[in-house]
């Protein structure tokens, strides 16, 4: 996928822009210097708390490492013409999370939340991976079943169930059962 190699360039970007060191800021975002050249010069795709962790480092939203696009005024998506943007998942098998997200508002610039859709592949494996990030999500269940684990709280979704959740509080989402899911995600991060 041409995204994967357009956001660690765009990482390196900004970082080299701010005459930042890889290692300075790995330090800051509280990553490993190996990661980040992953990310920047092999094309891994950073999974969703390791890309707000580097756009914190750096001041700036999740969004800039995403769009495609300057766009002023409203951003429109027709249905079933959203593009796959990447996916957060890291390819890890520890990781146990299998997101492919679709941006709804990559044209637009300078927004303060990132929604997605969201299809969620059943994982094979049941020791899920939490994961902790600034911020707030609410998530929509379009179709399926998801299951959230959150802090010590297990939350069970069906198609038209909703949640707003704190995502300081460490989380994951995935599939329920052997069935893939699909959500409406909205992140919200400050910056």
């Amino acid at each position: 996928m041409k995204n994967r190699k357009k956001i660690g360039s765009k990482i390196k970007e900004f970082r080299e822009f701010r005459q930042l060191s890889r290692g300075d800021l790995a330090i800051q975002a509280n990553l490993d210097e190996a990661q980040l050249q992953l990310i920047e010069d092999e094309g891994n795709v950073p999974s969703l708390g390791v890309l707000i962790k580097i756009s914190r480092a750096m001041g700036v939203r999740i969004g800039t490492f995403l769009d495609d696009q300057e766009k002023i005024g409203p951003a429109m998506v027709n249905a079933g013409k959203a593009e796959e943007t990447l996916s957060f998942s890291t390819k890890d098998e520890s990781t146990r999370e299998h997101l492919n997200f679709f941006s709804l508002a990559q044209a637009k610039s300078g927004r303060h939340m990132e929604p997605f859709l969201v299809e969620i592949e059943p994982a094979e494996e049941s020791d899920y991976k939490l994961s902790s990030h600034e911020g707030e999500e609410f998530i929509y269940v379009l179709e399926g079943s998801i299951e959230i684990n959150y802090g010590k709280e297990v939350y069970l979704l069906h198609q038209g169930d909703t949640i707003y959740l704190d995502s300081v509080v460490a989380h994951n989402i995935h599939a329920a059962g052997e069935q893939a899911a699909k959500i409406l995600a909205v992140v919200y991060t400050p910056v």
